[in-house]
């Protein structure tokens, strides 16, 4: 499995495998058998122990999977039973005669339990001399940019783009009023790579990682791409394509409009008719569902499912700012069709005088559910795939206006770092940047190690809750709440360790009678006096 098409990645010296989403895959199977009650069933004139029906499992999944940070609110029952499938289809499930491998779990009140062994996916990592070598890569790429020694003297030519940066335009040009100094020219190349390693720095400065290599290489920064992302706009911050070919056809934007507008839309002269409304959304989804890439393209998915596993609610800050950065890395084409279609979507889901467009879905649930595989997927198929979309299109949903606007700070930080150059305060290796970066107070830098362990009890918080829903399960039998107390303890020892660190507080949750009694009536000895004084 990868993160985007074998040739482009194997160029590129992109490690192939989704990470994040197999460590979630692996969390998910660890939950399940840790927490999924299991009992006795009848089926057919036989008993059948330990076991639950497809039902039951899709109701643990589902309140499970709504409960988790890289899932949420949002996902359905039927994705819960699709999940299931794909359990049964990798046997971290079978049915009660010991088959599995398909994904059939439609009758649910079909049986299963769970296999003696729990299969785990191993999670790949990049080679050693594969990552020393992209280390190496940047910091020869860090020396240049601070080094540029072909710069040479002469009045530095017009660019081919145009920014917005008046302000600080402006200060820079008080600036050299007062000290006039000749300045470099300085090359289309030398501005990419300025861009690129500016556009990492922030990355790494808001999500507080030690290292981006194993999200993102640095040759997977295109600066063209976020050069014209952030200068080639309308006045709403939606790209502006030069070449038409590569937008989207006049039909699908005419469409997207009448639905974004409902029912003041004015593009379509059209008569409507009972159902329009229907036929117009079909023809949309129909365009989006055939492109042959997802809007976030396959390359890009380990960095967007990375940050996934940001979105806890202390954290949307910065999963904020972080889709923000990462949205300019996209092809422009690709840019300006994301954000016309979460306009579009975002419109809908809110607007209360839109038909009802699926007879048992509400808008905003059609919307994640017709359009979550063409904005996230891998190249190869990933068994948590649509729930990972589900969940980004969710949020991309909700925070769309921040997330596609133009960020001007990091314009502003790229020609405070270009004025630098063209004064030569910057000509040695080892200067520095800090100064033009902006400060996150809700995010500083940490050791790896600390990192780490962030990471670790980020992930147990959902297994933690877990555990609370077992011990506080009325309709679970005593007898099997205390198996599966006992399962949970095998699996995650140290969790079990925190919540009942002595014997008395765990007997105390079944009311369990101490091994000494203590005597129900103390009588206190009398004294004895002799007769004699």
């Amino acid at each position: 499995m990868g993160g985007g098409p074998a040739g482009s990645m194997e160029s590129r010296g992109v490690t192939p495998g989704p990470y994040r989403a197999t460590q979630l895959w692996n969390e998910l199977t660890a939950a399940f058998r840790a927490g999924m009650p299991l009992r006795q069933h009848r089926r057919r004139f036989q008993k059948h122990g330990r076991c639950f029906t497809a039902g039951e499992a899709a109701d643990w999944l589902c309140a499970l999977l709504r409960s988790h940070g890289s899932f949420g609110p949002d996902v359905s029952r039927p994705q819960a039973l699709q999940l299931l499938g794909k359990f049964l289809k990798n046997h971290v499930i079978e049915d009660v005669r010991g088959r599995w491998g398909s994904e059939d779990v439609q009758d649910e009140g079909r049986l299963f339990r769970f296999p003696t062994t729990s299969p785990v996916k191993s999670v790949p990592h990049r080679h050693p001399e594969l990552r020393k070598s992209s280390l190496e890569n940047i910091f020869k790429e860090k020396e240049s940019i601070f080094k540029l020694r072909h710069l040479s003297r002469r009045t530095p030519k017009k660019h081919v783009y145009q920014e917005n940066t008046e302000n600080v335009r402006s200060e820079i040009g008080d600036e050299n009023k007062e000290n006039p100094v000749e300045e470099r020219e300085i090359s289309q190349e030398d501005i990419g790579e300025i861009w690129r390693h500016i556009i990492l720095m922030h990355l790494q400065t808001i999500l507080g990682m030690p290292s981006l290599e194993e999200a993102l290489d640095p040759a997977q920064v295109i600066p063209q791409y976020i050069i014209y992302n952030m200068t080639n706009t309308s006045k709403h911050g939606v790209v502006v394509l030069q070449n038409k070919a590569d937008d989207l056809p006049h039909w699908v934007l005419s469409a997207m409009k009448c639905l974004a507008n409902w029912p003041r839309s004015n593009d379509l002269s059209q008569p409507t008719y009972v159902g329009f409304e229907r036929d117009v959304f079909r023809t949309i989804a129909d365009y989006f569902l055939d492109l042959p890439e997802p809007l976030l393209t396959f390359e890009y998915y380990e960095l967007f499912v990375n940050i996934l596993g940001l979105l806890q609610p202390h954290l949307e800050r910065v999963a904020i700012d972080a889709l923000q950065i990462c949205c300019l890395l996209l092809p422009p084409p690709n840019r300006r069709k994301l954000q016309l279609l979460m306009r579009m979507i975002s419109r809908m889901s809110q607007n209360v005088d839109m038909p009802r467009l699926h007879d048992a879905m509400g808008t905003r649930s059609l919307m994640i559910q017709t359009f979550s595989r063409c904005v996230l997927r891998c190249a190869e198929e990933v068994d948590l795939d649509e729930l990972l979309a589900t969940r980004l299109v969710s949020f991309l949903m909700d925070h769309h206006q921040e997330i596609l606007q133009v960020p001007s700070h990091l314009q502003a930080a790229v020609e405070k770092h270009l004025d630098y150059l063209r004064k030569g305060h910057i000509a040695y290796p080892g200067d520095e940047l800090i100064p033009t970066l902006p400060t996150y107070s809700y995010c500083k830098q940490i050791s790896p190690q600390e990192f780490d362990e962030q990471k670790v009890s980020t992930s147990q918080v959902a297994i933690a809750e877990l555990l609370e829903n077992i011990i506080k399960d009325k309709s679970l039998p005593l007898k099997e709440k205390k198996k599966k107390l006992k399962q949970f303890q095998k699996e995650y020892p140290a969790i079990y360790q925190t919540r009942f660190p002595t014997t008395e507080s765990e007997a105390a949750l079944f009311g369990d009678k101490p091994t000494i009694k203590q005597p129900m009536l103390v009588l206190k000895k009398p004294k004895f006096r002799g007769l004699r004084h």
